[in-house]
């Protein structure tokens, strides 16, 4: 069975990159989300395998979100996206809990080698 993953990002254009980059490598997209409290409205709804959540989004940041989704799962596999130039972001998402993060503009072979990573 294919690998399930919820894409979240405030830009729609950021979310169909990523969506097609997972489709074409034999990834199941289960679900979307475009700011830090659909990402744990749809984690708890989808139990994805893994979630790739951007940092910086309107009404709760990923880093927010993912420490909330930490509490209800602490086993939860999350890829955090960032733009460049957000190192202390990145760090701070490490801390709470991301597994790895993925820099934008997205390089194909950089985000199938995160998921493999994480997925393990």
């Amino acid at each position: 069975m294919a690998n399930r993953i919820l894409i979240v990002d405030d830009a729609a254009f950021m979310r169909m990159m990523i969506r097609d980059i997972l489709s074409k490598n034999g990834y199941e997209v289960v679900g979307e989300g475009q700011d830090g409290t659909q990402a744990i409205e749809k984690f708890k709804e989808l139990k994805p395998d893994l979630i790739t959540m951007d940092i910086t989004m309107p009404e709760m940041d990923g880093i927010a979100a993912l420490k909330e989704i930490k509490k209800l799962d602490p086993n939860a596999k999350v890829i955090m996206c960032s733009a460049m130039g957000q190192q202390a972001m990145v760090i701070d998402a490490i801390q709470a809990g991301a597994k790895d993060f993925i820099v934008k503009p997205f390089q194909a072979d950089r985000v199938i080698e995160a998921i493999k990573k994480t997925l393990g």
